[in-house]
């Protein structure tokens, strides 16, 4: 990356579940993991709450050619995704569907998937984590 370049990546805390949210994204997005550290792996052992050794230190996944990157944070299973939404984009109103009921599996639809004024194919979805997503077609 060059010095101009600025970049704003999510960072999403799931608070005990990232490795399953991982496998979910995988499943439903085709997510690829690139990196993942777990917090056993980390050289200073000292923050580590005992029964958190092997949860999710930090993991960086891509879906496309968009980065995410996430942990388990404090491991105190109530992960809160509060303030933000994620927006899926997509060329192909079959993708949209495809994505979208995939995240709406074990969630919750918040606005159905249908044509807009602005988009062939729009909904919002909250994923069984709580990730607030919005579908579109361009």
């Amino acid at each position: 990356m060059s010095a101009k370049e600025t970049l704003i990546q999510p960072y999403l805390f799931f608070d005990g579940c990232c490795e399953e949210a991982l496998e979910f994204y995988k499943s439903a997005l085709g997510a690829e993991v690139k990196m993942l550290v777990r917090f056993k792996d980390s050289p200073d052992q000292s923050h580590i709450k005992p029964g958190t050794e092997n949860k999710v230190m930090h993991a960086r996944f891509t879906v496309g050619s968009a980065i995410v990157m996430a942990s388990d944070g404090h491991c105190g299973g109530k992960p809160a995704f509060e303030g933000f939404s994620l927006s899926l984009t997509v060329s192909i109103p079959a993708d949209a569907d495809r994505y979208f009921n995939a995240l709406a599996a074990g969630g919750q639809i918040r606005m159905p998937l249908e044509k807009t004024f602005f988009s062939p194919r729009f909904g919002m979805v909250s994923d069984k984590f709580g990730i607030l997503w919005m579908v579109l077609t361009e």
